[in-house]
């Protein structure tokens, strides 16, 4: 309620565990790549601000994972293994730039940014020797695993950096404040795979 009520985020709940295998998607999907933590039904064009809508959702599933819908007019991200992003925090920490919420899991941090369009994100992309495949785009059409919600590698997802309120709204950075520490930092990363281990 208060992503949606406070900061108008529009959230939906994730597909969660299946009952009886908390080690298995409540999806279709027996090889899921990222268990619990993704929209199933109802899909991520359900995500709403609505405070009804979200009541009975979560009346009915209370303990579904919470799912912030990225784009449009709703906040972006870009997520990196955790021992990367924690570097790259500390380099954007020591240029003194004004970081937005950070949003970590056991295995990823993702940090959240003003909302950016994929041609934006592709023009700043473009001008980079390399980016690594380590680092991922929270965009339109996307969606971010939010706090208190389990995380799909085990433990649970929590607020790294909390959200800060300005005066105005919810304080977020633009994308090409952060991107260029992200590669940096996700160059040296190991990539994991391709397995979303969120």
């Amino acid at each position: 309620m208060t992503c949606a009520s406070a900061w108008n985020w529009p959230v939906l709940p994730g597909v969660g565990r299946a009952s009886g295998d908390s080690s298995r998607c409540a999806c279709p999907d027996p090889d899921c790549v990222v268990p619990g933590a993704h929209p199933f039904d109802p899909g991520l064009l359900a995500a709403t601000t609505d405070p009804r809508m979200i009541g009975w959702w979560w009346a009915r599933r209370p303990n579904a994972p919470v799912l912030l819908a990225t784009g449009g007019a709703a906040p972006c991200a870009m997520s990196l293994p955790a021992e990367a992003a924690a570097r790259a925090l500390v380099r954007l920490d020591a240029r003194g730039l004004r970081l937005g919420p950070v949003v970590a899991t056991p295995t990823r941090w993702s940090l959240m940014v003003a909302p950016y369009s994929l041609e934006r994100l592709g023009e700043l992309l473009y001008a980079k020797d390399h980016v690594p495949s380590s680092l991922r785009f929270h965009g339109e059409g996307g969606y971010l695993l939010l706090p208190p919600s389990a995380a799909s590698s085990g433990g649970r997802v929590r607020w790294e950096r909390p959200p800060e309120e300005g005066p105005e709204r919810l304080w977020l950075p633009e994308v090409e404040a952060v991107v260029d520490a992200l590669v940096e930092a996700g160059s040296g990363a190991p990539d994991g795979g391709s397995r979303l281990a969120y």
